[in-house]
């Protein structure tokens, strides 16, 4: 009787510790299972996996590593980007984390280590952009966004390729962005809202390098800026069949101390009917101001 009574106690301790197994070494059970017995238990840890198969856990294999997704393709072989897509995070707000304050939604930041590299100047600017953010960001005077905010403001886009361009459609104050894969940049500078972009394909990635801004833009709605020497190299890689991962790297030496980097996905709009509609912020403005009948 006592030989069974122990053996009862070695399953049932075995069967406590599989689970145990997944997270801590196999080795680490084992003398948890003799410590737990007093030194008995099973006299080896041979012994001590065939235990623990017999009591039904077994003992877990490294989890096998996920497969690329691998994308659809448009008629000259290139990542099929095309469709409907839109952020579902609070960076058009702040791109760093941030609690709620009226008219904002509380939101983890989409910032690489939550740290924006300012220089000392550049985040006393900042901080002040901030206090003044209701009156002073650009896009409460309806100007456009710029690159990247447009992409991660709440309103959907529509993206069309072919076979030496990538035309992205925004909802917000219609604006259209071409992104040309068969040409340099033009000499500068030159001053854009959106800067001029252009693209080129790194394995299934679509890598969009933008120059020539004003630098009348802000990056979100909390005062977070750059100069015209803005330099935003953007990363669209299709991980499923409704997503895109977007990783943004922000370099401007006028502004910041490094180049830093932004990641965030993209959802593809599932609705029947989805397309994108029409934000045309200077006639709401004008309507809300009663000076449009």
């Amino acid at each position: 009787m006592g030989n069974r009574f122990i053996n009862s106690l070695i399953v049932v301790a075995v069967v406590a510790l599989v689970p145990v197994a997944g997270s801590t070494s196999l080795l680490g059970s084992y003398v948890e299972a003799r410590q737990s017995l007093g030194g008995g238990g099973p006299t080896s840890l041979v012994s001590f996996v065939g235990v623990a198969e017999a009591a039904g856990g077994g003992v877990q294999a490294p989890a096998a590593k996920p497969q690329a997704y691998t994308p659809p393709r448009t008629a000259d072989g290139k990542p099929d980007l095309q469709g409907i897509w839109q952020v579902l995070n609070t960076a058009a707000w702040d791109i760093q984390d941030h609690p709620a304050r009226l008219d904002v939604p509380a939101g983890q930041g989409v910032v690489d280590g939550n740290d924006i590299p300012y220089q000392p100047w550049a985040a006393a600017k900042k901080k002040e952009n901030f206090e003044s953010r209701l009156t002073a960001d650009p896009v409460r005077k309806c100007y456009l966004p710029g690159i990247p905010r447009i992409t991660y403001m709440p309103y959907p886009f529509q993206i069309f390729q072919t076979a030496d361009s990538i035309v992205i459609i925004y909802e917000y104050v219609h604006a259209v962005r071409t992104i040309y894969t068969d040409r340099p940049h033009l000499p500068g500078p030159i001053d854009f809202w959106m800067g001029q972009s252009r693209g080129r394909w790194d394995g299934d990635t679509l890598v969009v390098d933008t120059v020539h801004f004003n630098g009348e833009t802000w990056l979100d709605g909390a005062g977070n800026f750059h100069s015209d020497a803005l330099h935003v190299v953007e990363r669209y890689t299709r991980t499923g069949p409704e997503h895109i991962s977007y990783e943004v790297t922000i370099e401007d030496p006028k502004v910041f101390t490094r180049p830093w980097k932004m990641n965030m996905p993209l959802y593809r709009r599932q609705e029947r009917n989805a397309q994108v509609l029409d934000y045309e912020c200077h006639a709401l403005e004008e309507e809300a101001a009663g000076r449009l009948k």
